[in-house]
């Protein structure tokens, strides 16, 4: 079986592939036997805009409450509400159906544990093999589950809101990019007292405006809206809304890695010390501060499941991903785009600067990500062990430099391999881009 790139059911977070083509209703319905089987009891469901998520939302339903437990039909939510929501209420467990930052035409399930964060490795492979066996809990005609429906969003939004105290009055642009976040950001922005411009905010599964992944060169109209809008900043989101990337009053893109950088800071700065945990594709930046903060980092492999386990072992002030991705542990132990936006601004309005002005203050590195095609995962590692057999392992194959260091690893959402290349001069940066590339298509055209 064989879903998107990863080789197994189960990628880095989650279930994803192309709707109706890989990831059909039929598998949808047996995941939903799956978690019924492996966590009975109330299972909340959730999903985000796309145009297949009401269909395999309710397979997955339907699948939960043929084992006997009774399901919860959120609706359309972002995925950190749906995660809240389990966390404050008496849910065995729950499901968010989302393919995130993925292309319109994909889809995902994640299973999600009862104190919200998204099931940890083992569990995700205990879940296969009952997948793969078929051995659901099958109820009688008389002790199906029952259906529920329930609302998130307002329980998400005041608890973000009533954590976070903002004196001045802020301008903010938010793109919502057509996926789940219409319902929350700009809820929680006017709660903050926040003058608020919303754009690409009707909800589209198919996503005209732009890309699901709010990445620089998918910003353009953010950009030039805060402009426009006299803005203090812009924020964007993925199709799920656990990521949040940042745009200052200038217009500018203000790197992932200088936000996760910013809060890590913040964090540890706040509590006089702690252990800070990401991946190892972060930007050296972030271990800079972290340690003249008093910290710790610790790195993981790639994924916010990874991370959120390791924060939770390490008892972690904060974790994240450079990718938008941030982990406030107080709040919740699963990535909170919503959240992220109300740290920014308090980090702001606590310190008086403006968002150039703290993103100034970060260590300057230059960073390139991309991506190339990759449909075998097992080659490409393969190769990279014979050309790089002094690498880190950990996650793909990390390679330090003393004035850089160079990322390979196959994605677990997509058929693509990521390249990440740091390096303190951009020059170093496109030098060691350019020999990851070449690695690659070297080891997957042979």
């Amino acid at each position: 079986m064989r879903i998107g790139a990863v080789g197994e059911l189960f990628g880095t977070d989650g279930v994803r592939g192309i709707a109706n083509e890989e990831l059909t209703p039929e598998m949808a319905l047996d995941l939903g036997r799956v978690i019924g089987t492996f966590k009975p009891g109330r299972i909340a469901v959730g999903c985000d805009t796309r145009i297949s998520s009401d269909m395999l939302k309710s397979a997955v339903l339907a699948g939960i409450m043929s084992t006997g437990s009774d399901a919860i039909d959120l609706g359309v939510a972002p995925t950190p509400a749906i995660q809240f929501y389990i966390k404050e209420t008496d849910c065995t467990a729950g499901v968010a159906v989302t393919a995130s930052h993925n292309p319109k035409e994909y889809n995902g399930i994640k299973f999600l544990q009862d104190f919200g964060t998204e099931f940890f490795r083992e569990m995700d492979e205990e879940c296969e093999r009952i997948y793969k066996s078929k051995t659901f809990k099958i109820a009688s005609w008389k002790d199906v589950g029952r259906l529920h429906r329930d609302d998130c969003k307002e329980m998400y939004v005041n608890a973000i809101v009533d954590s976070i105290e903002i004196d001045k009055k802020y301008r903010v642009v938010v793109d919502c990019g057509n996926g789940a976040s219409y319902l929350t950001s700009p809820e929680i922005l006017k709660r903050l007292d926040c003058d608020v411009l919303s754009i690409n905010s009707s909800p589209d599964g198919r996503f005209p405006a732009r890309s699901p992944e709010p990445v620089e060169e998918n910003l353009d109209l953010l950009k030039k809206m805060v402009v426009e809008f006299k803005a203090d900043i812009g924020v964007a989101h993925d199709g799920d809304a656990d990521r949040a990337v940042f745009v200052d009053e200038n217009g500018n893109f203000v790197s992932e890695d200088v936000v996760l950088a910013l809060m890590a800071k913040y964090y540890v700065e706040k509590n006089r010390g702690g252990i800070v945990v990401t991946p190892v594709s972060s930007s050296k930046c972030v271990e800079d501060v972290v340690k003249e903060a008093g910290g710790e980092v610790v790195y993981t492999q790639v994924g916010s499941p990874v991370v959120a386990k390791v924060m939770l072992e390490k008892n972690a002030v904060f974790g994240g991903e450079g990718n938008g991705g941030l982990i406030f542990p107080e709040h919740l132990l699963a990535r909170d785009g919503g959240m992220a936006i109300a740290k920014v601004l308090q980090l702001m309005d606590e310190t008086g600067k403006k968002l150039s002005e703290l993103a100034s203050e970060i260590p300057k590195y230059h960073m390139i990500k991309g991506k190339v095609p990759c449909r075998d995962k097992i080659k490409l590692l393969e190769g990279l062990r014979r050309e790089f057999p002094d690498a880190n392992f950990v996650d793909g194959a990390r390679i330090d430099y003393e004035d850089g260091w160079l990322l390979v690893r196959p994605s677990g959402t997509e058929p693509i391999a990521r390249i990440f290349a740091e390096g303190k001069t951009k020059e170093r940066a496109e030098e060691l881009y350019n020999l990851g590339l070449k690695t690659v298509k070297k080891i997957l055209e042979t």
